[in-house]
């Protein structure tokens, strides 16, 4: 079976499909991958590409087709608008040469924001007559007003004619959460939705011996880590507000690791507040974020105050569950539901500053071996429901079953 996997996003850039490309290969499935030029999150493109130009290059045996496209930029609305635009451009004009002589029997897009990148794989499909999977990370349009790219009603309106349109010609749509499937029926009435979870790489269980960075903050004292993007949707200014409450004691420390269009607000919030608790080391080698986090006292996922984010459970939830330490979750719906059903750590209101800063401190006053309790409940949830190479075979079963399926009609 070859498959081609079409992600704006992969690596260098951090994002789930890297793990999942890279097992599916493992397990005899034949992948290619088209995908951007490489920017997400600072908005530059990484050293050693460029934006302009088609660009083809091996990784654990597989082939990654990449497509030019406009590079983020800063946060600015209309420079993403473009930097989506560009990649759905360049893949409707770019990939069926690229890909002309190759034939597949499923395509599996791997669709975060923006969920129009569908459109190119639509494409592929019809050219090569085969079925296409989407699998469903971000409530398009629904998740785009909260994080204030698009405020204007009418065009809200188009997009969600759009998304209509995609999921019309998709064969089968899986989604990340449970709480998605209501969402998308909504729009794909008819369609056969399937819940199919996130998961990470087996390292995030058992990190490698390899040597780490040294982190301030994160040893030492009492630290509550933060990894992955700094943006709106992030709701980082909570954090701000809870290291403010918490700056008379100095053993807690934060610690924001990665980067993000709201890293540089948060360094400037730090300093005016004179806030010595908070630590913005940036971005580290996706390498070294297991054994990272198992340094830190804590981890930390919050999310916006808004109802269609609390359907959404952040992809870090499965990265901290598996790596065994006690999760701190200021969200809500969702990604709560899974920490206190898991018994895992401790959740607190989406973008409540004392609930976090008081149940910082339960932790933090907690007996350490009842922090191990929450930690190792976390990895047994993990192992039972988000296991990876589980769900690696769980997706396989679909690409078996809708190419089968395909080929009966």
């Amino acid at each position: 079976m070859r498959v081609l996997v079409l992600s704006q996003y992969f690596w260098p850039e951090t994002f789930g499909i890297n793990d999942l490309v890279k097992t599916l290969a493992e397990k005899g499935i034949d992948i290619d991958v088209l995908t951007g030029k490489p920017n997400y999150p600072e908005g530059s493109i990484y050293a050693g590409y460029r934006a302009w130009g088609c660009q083809t290059e091996q990784r654990h045996g597989v082939t990654v087709y990449r497509v030019p496209l406009v590079p983020r930029g800063a946060r600015k609305a209309l420079r993403l608008a473009i930097n989506y635009l560009s990649f759905i451009v360049s893949g409707l004009i770019f990939a069926p040469w690229l890909l002309r002589k190759r034939k597949y029997s499923i395509i599996f897009v791997y669709a975060p924001s923006p969920i129009l990148q569908v459109i190119p794989a639509l494409f592929l499909g019809w050219l090569k007559g085969c079925p296409v999977i989407v699998w469903v990370q971000d409530l398009w349009p629904d998740t785009l007003e909260p994080t204030g790219y698009v405020r204007n009603p009418h065009v809200i309106r188009l997009l969600g004619l759009v998304v209509r349109f995609i999921y019309r010609h998709t064969d089968l749509l899986l989604v990340q959460s449970r709480a998605f499937v209501a969402w998308v029926a909504r729009l794909a009435p008819g369609k056969r939705i399937e819940y199919y979870p996130n998961s990470v790489d087996p390292i995030f269980c058992n990190p490698p011996d390899v040597e780490l960075p040294e982190v301030s903050g994160l040893t030492g004292g009492f630290s509550v880590l933060f990894a992955g993007n700094v943006g709106t949707l992030q709701a980082v200014h909570v954090i701000v507000e809870a290291a403010s409450l918490l700056k008379d004691h100095p053993d807690i420390r934060f610690v924001v690791m990665g980067q993000g269009s709201r890293w540089a607000w948060m360094r400037e919030e730090v300093d005016v507040r004179g806030l010595k608790n908070v630590y913005l080391p940036g971005r580290f080698p996706m390498e070294a974020m297991p054994g990272l986090i198992q340094q830190a006292s804590v981890l930390l996922v919050t999310l916006l105050d808004q109802p269609i984010f609390a359907a959404t459970v952040p992809n870090k939830m499965q990265a901290y569950m598996a790596a065994g330490k006690p999760i701190l979750a200021c969200l809500n719906g969702e990604g709560a539901r899974i920490v206190i059903e898991a018994d895992a750590g401790l959740a607190a209101s989406a973008e409540d500053a004392r609930g976090l800063a008081d149940a910082v401190l339960c932790l933090y006053r907690m007996p350490p071996q009842e922090r191990e309790r929450l930690g190792s409940n976390g990895r047994r949830y993990y192992e039972e429901h988000f296991d990876h190479d589980m769900l690696a075979d769980e997706l396989i079963q679909h690409f078996r079953a809708v190419s089968q399926s395909a080929k009966n009609q």
